[in-house]
């Protein structure tokens, strides 16, 4: 008989609960014992927080958003922020509770559902002595070591759907409309959405932009007879200049830059160079929202089956990752060595250029467009 714990950490992301699913379902057939972690950690850190699992808890749910265990971005157990009695914040270090109580509790794996920063937290913990299989999960695609991340297409799939709805608006009104998506320091889902969603302009960290260049392909549309144009943004897109843009800093205890406010920059830049009626979106969470497409929930899936089966092979401190259509485990440490950067010499910044999209630098084909 194992004992095996889950949880799911960082941002939400359509899959989670396909994960869940598959994890209870393929332990439930070993004749294996699942337990959730609500929030994150705060399963360790209290008991009621920990929930039994069973088929019947998880019917259904790898077809619905979010995930039923709930999860935390401001979690991490080794740099805890508490309040004092003199209201003061200060950092504290309860790991080794943790690893007490998964001690205690009989875990024989915990199955850590993350990005970068929760699998890090997990690597951690395996280093402590806590045996640990990672899952890969973020709407960024930024994951090292694996080809996708499960809410990627789904997140994907949001913004080109709304790029779609946006081209009649604009079109209407003769409009620039700017479309700031997520994606933190990488430019996939802005790159994948951009072409699909038939952009004009698509802005990734991985390129400074010139506003200059964006500006004088909003101008060649006039003069084709385009009298609107779609420009998508990553968040953490930024100038030839150097310029980023960030809304400030986190929530408690957190010191790292919240990025945003890119569009707007973009959208008013636009309007004041171009006298073009501008106007900017912020799809922000929207992306992490709703069922996941068919393509993630079968990824998350296997993702959850193939961690069982790394669980039962005792190939801990691991991560299953995708790699050329099947799943095979990596270290931990490979994976959130760095993170994942569009590759500017791929076909798809190629196809983006070659069917004339700017993507805010200097295009040597451009005169031939």
């Amino acid at each position: 008989m194992k004992k095996i714990v889950i949880s799911t950490g960082g941002g939400d992301a359509p899959g989670l609960n396909a994960v869940i699913y598959a994890v209870v379902h393929a332990c439930y057939r070993k004749g294996w014992e699942v337990y959730g972690s609500r929030n994150g950690y705060a399963g360790f850190m209290d008991i009621d927080e920990m929930v039994r699992l069973l088929p019947r808890d998880v019917a259904g749910i790898y077809s619905t958003g979010g995930t039923i265990l709930g999860s935390t971005n401001k979690g991490d157990p080794f740099a805890r922020p508490v309040q004092n009695l003199a209201g003061e914040i200060q950092i504290i270090d309860v790991s080794d509770k943790i690893m007490r109580n998964f001690n205690r509790m009989g875990f024989d794996c915990h199955i850590a559902i993350g990005g970068d920063g929760s699998l890090d937290i997990a690597h951690r913990f395996a280093l402590k002595g806590m045996p640990v299989i990672g899952v890969p999960k973020t709407i960024d695609n930024d994951l090292e070591q694996t080809d996708r991340t499960f809410g990627f297409d789904t997140a994907v799939s949001t913004a080109t759907d709304a790029l779609d709805k946006l081209h009649s608006t604009a079109k209407s009104h003769r409009r620039v409309m700017v479309v700031e998506v997520m994606g933190r320091d990488s430019g996939w889902i802005a790159l994948y959405s951009g072409i699909s969603g038939g952009a004009d302009v698509i802005l990734i960290p991985e390129i400074p932009f010139d506003m200059e260049e964006v500006c004088e392909k909003i101008a060649d549309n006039e003069l084709q007879d385009k009298h609107y144009s779609i420009v998508v943004v990553a968040e953490g897109a930024g100038t030839v200049e150097g310029q980023t843009f960030n809304k400030g800093r986190g929530e408690l205890g957190r010191t790292e830059l919240i990025l945003g406010g890119v569009g707007e920059y973009v959208a008013g830049e636009v309007r004041r160079r171009t006298d073009k009626d501008t106007r900017s979106l912020v799809l922000g969470h929207l992306q992490r929202g709703g069922s996941p497409t068919t393509f993630d929930r079968l990824l998350a899936l296997r993702f959850g089956a193939a961690a069982v089966r790394l669980v039962e092979e005792r190939v801990f401190d691991h991560m299953v990752a995708l790699k050329n259509s099947i799943m095979v485990p990596v270290p931990i440490a490979d994976a959130i060595k760095t993170r994942k950067k569009v590759d500017l010499t791929s076909d798809k910044i190629m196809t983006a250029r070659d069917i004339g999209i700017c993507l805010g630098d200097k295009d040597p084909d451009r005169e031939g467009y």
